[in-house]
């Protein structure tokens, strides 16, 4: 049996289980990344909050390049070191979106 849920909903399942996981605009970038991952696999993506809290992070550049060993150049701004920490998680096939509040990705 398969239903649709729609962002509202899903967001308010993260709201009653893990709402301080993501912000309201990562909610939003990884609900449109998982709809797409489904059209473009044609799988169907089961609404497990806790799995998607344990795949899945939003985080602050710092904290990702602290992570995974990121060396970031210090002569850099902000947003370069930003971009190199998007950089490093687009290698790797983990970036999925970036908010005004950090970096979304998928963990591994």
């Amino acid at each position: 049996m398969k239903t649709t849920v729609y962002f509202s909903e899903f967001r308010d399942y993260f709201q009653q289980i893990r709402p301080d996981n993501f912000s309201y605009e990562g909610l939003r970038i990884l609900f449109d990344y998982l709809e797409e991952f489904e059209e473009s696999t044609g799988e169907d993506v089961e609404l497990d909050v806790i799995a998607i809290c344990c795949d899945f992070s939003e985080d602050s550049f710092e904290n990702i390049a602290d992570l995974y060993g990121i060396e970031l150049d210090e002569n850099d701004d902000e947003d370069e070191q930003k971009q190199q920490v998007i950089d490093f998680l687009q290698s790797e096939g983990a970036f999925v979106g970036d908010s005004i509040n950090g970096i979304i990705y998928r963990n591994f």
